[in-house]
């Protein structure tokens, strides 16, 4: 659950901070900016870090980045927390390597929508197929008796009524279920961008 949510958010906490540091704020204030922001569980870790560094606690910036490396899970966010891990120790060209990551990420996240959307594009009309042609033809099933019965009655042996009542009725359900396993498959696919 946590590398969605880092996921979710991480394009725009980047973006969020080539703006801030290009228009000449620093580091420390901008991840200050980003941890009172809604940046979900980015936001919480940086407010994490900054309420570390006020109290004086645990080392410098570089020591709680390096502490969150580890307990970031996405590779996204690790990779931004390296970033700026290298910044601070070897005194990186920050700006610059943040409009690219920026860029990657947009194009990580075009091609992850672009294949959710071919993953999709059966799933309309499976579910219209098995929606619609399930009951019609579980429904000739249950009138297949009543059709039958008279004169033709006499050559064929019709199994009872309830039988064919109950199979009518589990195809029915078979029907919802299946339905609502694709439309599960569907929603678990989802990249949640």
């Amino acid at each position: 659950m946590r590398s969605l949510d880092e996921k979710r958010e991480l394009l725009y906490v980047i973006r969020t901070l080539d703006v801030l540091m290009s228009s000449g704020v620093g580091l420390e204030a901008a991840i200050h900016t980003i941890g009172k922001g809604g940046y979900g569980v980015v936001s919480e870790d940086f407010s994490d870090i900054m309420k570390r560094l006020q109290k004086g606690t645990g080392g410098g910036l570089d020591k709680h980045l390096k502490n969150l490396i580890k307990k970031a899970e996405s590779p996204g966010y690790k990779r931004l927390l390296n970033t700026l891990y290298t910044n601070v120790t070897q005194n990186t060209d920050l700006v610059e390597t943040l409009k690219k990551q920026g860029t990657r990420m947009e194009e990580e996240r075009t091609e992850a929508v672009e294949k959710y959307i071919e993953e999709l594009g059966g799933v309309p009309e499976t579910l219209l197929s098995i929606g619609m042609i399930g009951p019609i033809i579980l429904s000739i099933i249950g009138l297949v008796p009543q059709l039958l019965s008279g004169d033709l009655g006499g050559f064929m042996s019709l199994p009872d009524p309830a039988i064919i009542s109950a199979v009518v009725n589990m195809g029915l359900i078979m029907t919802l279920v299946a339905m609502a396993l694709i439309g599960m498959k569907a929603h678990t696919k989802d990249p949640g961008l």
